[in-house]
């Protein structure tokens, strides 16, 4: 009788046990689904007008839509979108702040600065790639001012004695080290100027200023539509679906310097993983909407999602990647 006193106790608590585990089990979605309980402040690297600006706006504004969340849209530029992951870096590891990263700061900020602020592996934690797009090298769409129609115009402006002066979004830019990457590949000269976004380097360009500019296709398109820039090539292998007359670097004769521009939304590394998730899986919903991917295709970019782990490795190669190309460039930023 007490050996079966104690080989039911025995059940009664391996059963006592396994509930527990199940209880625990069940209120870790649970207490993801109380998320978020204020609002969550979404930082933008870059100044209002550009592609970043662009997608940002539209995936934070359906993504309070849709969930009825609070979500503030931020625009921190400066240090070529560096300063707004530094403060993302350092905020709370709560999912109460994200950033949308971006092959400019994210792959090349810690390359370029000695004190960036942040580290793009261990800083933080991926969260969805949320697009990708070709870059556009444009000039003026005026022919009689610029006389730059072409890549062989402006091949032959870059191999002049003045060179060709080339706007980006800002030092170790996309822009500036794919400028560097051009540089080499064309044999030119050529002159960086930085400014702090895609919206103030166009109208540069727009206003002669400057020769051409290098931005993603969703910064310029509404430009370039509006018959206000000329676009003189796609960096991309393939052309781009939005300036399908645009030829490839590749295809006027400039080979080997294919990029291309991705953004993506990152948390404070120690993000609860419930929360990365949430935020996962509501940013999925919104990218697979029929509004949400028709703006964003006609706009210049293409919708992307998956999974964290997905992004998380997506991160680790591109940026490897990013880091041979500095180094091969030879540029540090102070």
């Amino acid at each position: 009788m007490k050996t079966r006193r104690m080989a039911l106790g025995a059940c009664f608590g391996l059963i006592a046990g396994v509930a527990g585990l199940l209880g625990t089990a069940v209120s870790m979605p649970a207490a993801a689904q109380e998320f978020p309980a204020k609002p969550i402040r979404l930082l933008i690297p870059f100044t209002p007008g550009g592609g970043t600006d662009f997608v940002s706006r539209t995936v934070g504004s359906k993504l309070a839509e849709v969930n009825k969340w609070q979500v503030v849209l931020e625009n921190m530029p400066g240090a070529s979108g560096n300063l707004a992951i530094a403060a993302a870096a350092k905020s709370a590891p709560d999912g109460y702040t994200i950033v949308m990263g971006q092959s400019d700061n994210m792959m090349l900020g810690p390359y370029l600065y000695a004190n960036a602020g942040y580290d793009t592996v261990k800083s933080f934690v991926p969260i969805i790639q949320v697009s990708e797009t070709a870059l556009a090298i444009v000039s003026n769409a005026n022919a009689t001012q610029n006389k730059m129609g072409n890549v062989a115009d402006m091949v032959a402006r870059g191999k002049s004695a003045a060179g060709l002066s080339w706007a980006t979004a800002g030092n170790g830019s996309v822009g500036h080290l794919y400028g560097e990457s051009l540089k080499s590949a064309a044999a030119i000269r050529l002159l960086q100027v930085p400014y702090k976004g895609a919206a103030p380097a166009m109208a540069d360009v727009m206003g002669n200023s400057v020769d051409v500019a290098i931005m993603s296709v969703a910064s310029v398109l509404g430009l370039v539509r509006g018959g206000k820039l000329t676009p003189l090539a796609v960096s991309t292998p393939k052309r781009s679906a939005m300036l399908p007359n645009t030829p490839t670097l590749d295809e006027a004769g400039i080979k080997g310097i294919d990029a291309s521009i991705w953004l993506g939304l990152f948390a404070p590394a120690g993000t609860p993983p419930a929360v990365v998730a949430r935020l996962n899986a509501e940013i999925n919903k919104v990218l697979q909407m029929p509004d949400v991917r028709e703006k964003l295709i006609n706009g210049g970019v293409t919708p992307m999602g998956g999974t964290p782990d997905e992004f998380a490795a997506f991160v680790r190669t591109d940026y490897a990647r990013w880091g041979k190309i500095v180094k091969d460039s030879g540029v540090k930023l102070e």
